[in-house]
């Protein structure tokens, strides 16, 4: 499912324009992404969380030379998905 498709969903769900699901949806890709890059947890209650994760410092390889090199320790988005979403998926 991309986008499109979503919206489509959400519109015909929600009894909403295609116009007023997507920037539903937007604004609330927007907010998730503005909450976790600033630091904060978002957690949607029997859906899951995104949250910024740090991780370490740590040695690869090149896979075209296979030379060492170090990766750099980063910030990066995590997703935990939620009970009812694993449930619903695992069923």
């Amino acid at each position: 499912m991309n986008k499109g498709e979503l919206v489509d969903a959400i519109a015909t769900q929600a009894n909403v324009t295609k116009k007023q699901a997507d920037e539903i949806l937007t604004a609330t890709v927007d907010t998730i992404m503005e909450t976790v890059a600033g630091g904060d947890k978002v957690t949607i209650v029997d859906f899951g969380s995104f949250e910024p994760r740090d991780r370490k410092e740590r040695e690869g390889r090149n896979p075209q030379t296979g030379k060492a090199l170090k990766i750099p320790a980063a910030t990066v988005p995590a997703f935990s998905a939620g009970k009812a979403f694993k449930e619903k998926v695992k069923a």
